[in-house]
């Protein structure tokens, strides 16, 4: 079984927050797919599930915000044993450009928050992730730029970036291999 985490903060102060990246790419996944995801207390998340071609994923969306993502996210793997191999976590990426798609094997946490609490709860960095571009603003600090609403022009600009994320998840639950993944959706710019 594979695990998908959207990293993002829950609640309407924070939806369509540019550290809410992960959170919109699975609800614009859930959308296309029919999915309703529902709360399941013991792990501190908001749930759903999908199955293609027989393979099955886990699809969460923390509850914790997003500093202590990584509390949900051991909490899932440990009840269904999932392997660290079979977790892809999607985040916004602050050091690239609006709607920018890096796709990574393993890595650091670059200083996102919501990676070094997982790290740190999963004690390896060695899982895969989708990041997407929310751009840098000098004139804003980091904390209110990243909390900060994307304007309806945003929206519709980062939109088939969201999309592009949902098809590469969904050929990760089929069980692509990463390398071809990561090939085929990584986008420099929109």
């Amino acid at each position: 079984m594979k695990l998908i985490i959207g990293l993002g903060n829950p609640g309407a102060e924070y939806e369509y927050t540019r550290h809410n990246m992960g959170f919109m790419a699975l609800d614009c996944f859930a959308k296309k797919h029919n999915l309703t995801f529902w709360v399941e207390n013991k792990f501190k998340a908001m749930i759903s599930s999908v199955c293609f071609n027989g393979n099955k994923a886990l699809l969460i969306k923390p509850l914790t915000y997003m500093n202590l993502s990584g509390e949900s996210v051991i909490r899932v793997m440990q009840y269904y044993k999932i392997d660290v191999a079979d977790i892809l976590v999607i985040s916004d990426d602050l050091d690239s450009p609006l709607g920018r798609i890096r796709i990574r094997e393993k890595g650091s946490s670059g200083g996102h928050n919501g990676l070094k609490n997982i790290i740190s709860h999963i004690q390896t960095e060695e899982f895969k992730r989708i990041k997407i571009g929310i751009d840098r603003n000098e004139q804003i600090p980091v904390m209110d730029w990243v909390l900060k609403k994307l304007t309806e022009e945003e929206r519709s600009l980062i939109q088939p970036s969201l999309e592009k994320v949902g098809e590469a998840v969904e050929e990760f639950i089929k069980g692509e291999s990463f390398y071809k993944i990561s090939s085929q959706y990584s986008m420099n710019h929109i």
